[in-house]
């Protein structure tokens, strides 16, 4: 698929910032502009990470409702209700993280199935954040292919820590959570027939008998006034477990939360 047209406003900054530790923080900047086109194909890619436009008909007959109504009342986080505001930022993370991964790194990144079977609107997936896959073949087992999995902290306010260490710090449980995340992604996939694209994900269950590179990484997703008073410097990867390997990014921008509830009341007005 090609490059969605925002991520031509997602740039590297070419700055980067090193750890107490002594890694690299990439550091990315997020400039929306005025493009009603390119903001509309964005919402119409957020949306149908919790639903299909072709399933969304069917969900919403005879609910009475319109489809803004059916997705603002029962699919997408609540703009005021605790915890719905934060589950809106951390879930605007996580999708740009992972457009990120796929669209800029080249990795496979099956993100949907996360979003679309929640029970409760309001309530965070459990898992990784973000898993990306890397093969060097299809049908193929190589010691060269990939697997990438991103924590995401999103950091709207003032209030906030520091938010890439607190994604360092959870990224290590990925430790425990990947075996879980793999097998849940993989019998989604089963339930829906996708045989070809489970193998994709059994190929990473084994790590000892087919031998890949794990990857981990930590992002930061932040408004600029949180940027400007975070101190990226006294962050600290060493006790990671994976801490030879882990790649770590901020991704900052102006006015993120107007923007991030811009982009979820276009994604359900014009469904």
């Amino acid at each position: 698929m090609p490059k969605p047209g925002h991520l031509d406003w997602l740039v590297d900054t070419g700055e980067r910032q090193n750890t107490a530790c002594g890694r690299e923080i990439e550091i990315w900047e997020l400039n929306p502009q005025e493009n009603e086109a390119v903001l509309s194909a964005w919402a119409a890619h957020f949306r149908q990470h919790y639903i299909s436009d072709e399933d969304l008909p069917i969900m919403v007959d005879g609910t009475g409702l319109t489809n803004a109504e059916y997705l603002r009342q029962t699919l997408l986080p609540d703009r005021t209700q605790i915890p719905g505001p934060s589950l809106r930022s951390g879930d605007f993370g996580e999708i740009l993280v992972a457009d990120y991964i796929e669209y800029v790194l080249g990795y496979w990144c099956p993100r949907e199935l996360r979003y679309q079977e929640r029970w409760n609107r309001n309530d965070s997936t459990k898992g990784c954040d973000v898993i990306g896959f890397k093969l060097v073949a299809d049908g193929h087992v190589s010691p060269n292919d990939e697997l990438f999995i991103f924590e995401t902290k999103s950091g709207m306010s003032a209030s906030a820590n520091n938010r890439l260490q607190d994604a360092i710090k959870d990224s290590d449980k990925d430790k425990l959570r990947e075996a879980m995340s793999l097998n849940a992604i993989k019998q989604k996939f089963v339930r829906r027939g996708a045989i070809d694209d489970a193998d994709r994900v059994k190929r990473f269950q084994d790590m000892a008998d087919r031998p890949f590179r794990r990857i981990n990484g930590a992002a930061a997703i932040l408004d600029d006034d949180v940027f400007g008073q975070t101190d990226l410097t006294v962050t600290d990867a060493s006790a990671h477990h994976n801490a030879a390997n882990i790649r770590l990014i901020v991704i900052k921008g102006p006015s993120m939360m107007t923007l991030i509830h811009a982009l979820y009341e276009r994604a359900a007005d014009e469904a």
